[in-house]
């Protein structure tokens, strides 16, 4: 993954706020639920917009699909996964908190890593069958 935001090219430019729109394949990795995978191309609609001091904040949406084993019943199932991200990115950070930068360049690699970790589901079920029973008290 190789997405960047150039902050000095984007400063000089006067364009302190921006969308960014693109696709990317994520690491097969970041799925951890057995017998299933990432079967699509990843989906970003990112907003950017710089701050003052050169911090960046990011606000948007990725979307992907999850194909495999149904954690339940062991069917196949597709699952198609969108949520909201935010990321904030600091020039030469050190807090461990946010995101940093160097050389006015953001790499969003860990950012948009970490955002599919966020967004993956603990299991994948197949359906209203197989979806947690409901809790009645007797």
């Amino acid at each position: 993954m190789a997405f960047k935001l150039d902050v000095r090219r984007a400063n000089a430019e006067k364009k302190y706020a921006g969308e960014l729109s693109f696709t990317f394949e994520a690491d097969a990795s970041l799925v951890e639920i057995p017998f299933v995978s990432i079967s699509s191309p990843v989906e970003a609609t990112l907003h950017y917009e710089i701050l003052e001091d050169d911090s960046v904040e990011i606000t948007g949406s990725l979307a992907f699909s999850l194909k495999g084993s149904c954690s339940r019943c062991l069917r196949e199932t597709q699952q198609r996964i969108v949520g909201d991200v935010e990321g904030y990115f600091v020039p030469d950070g050190e807090d461990g908190e946010d995101y940093s930068y160097s050389g006015g360049v953001i790499d969003f690699g860990e950012f948009l890593r970490d955002s599919v970790i966020f967004l993956m589901p603990a299991r994948l079920v197949c359906g209203d069958s197989c979806a947690a029973p409901d809790y009645k008290e007797d």
